[in-house]
């Protein structure tokens, strides 16, 4: 859907609104996103912290079309750090 929205822009869409904010934009959300996982970590309400990690994930994603890298480009790096 990431990969269709940068393609095929849809008005009124969360994820074009970002793409027309620019990496900054982007990049700062990744950021707020991965500090509001850290904090629902501490809690023990698995429900809020899965909802934070998906806002994490969804805003990394957006982050890594905008550069241009494909999620198993980073699983390839992973994969080569294992050997």
């Amino acid at each position: 859907i990431i990969q269709d929205r940068k393609q095929h822009p849809k008005d009124n869409s969360y994820t074009n609104l970002l793409f027309n904010k620019g990496l900054n934009k982007i990049a700062q959300k990744v950021g707020e996103e991965a500090v509001e996982v850290v904090i629902e970590a501490k809690d023990n309400n698995d429900e809020l912290f899965k909802g934070e990690a998906a806002d994490l994930l969804f805003h990394l994603l957006v982050l890594f079309a905008e550069k241009n890298i494909s999620l198993n480009e980073v699983l390839a790096v992973l994969k080569e750090r294992h050997k």
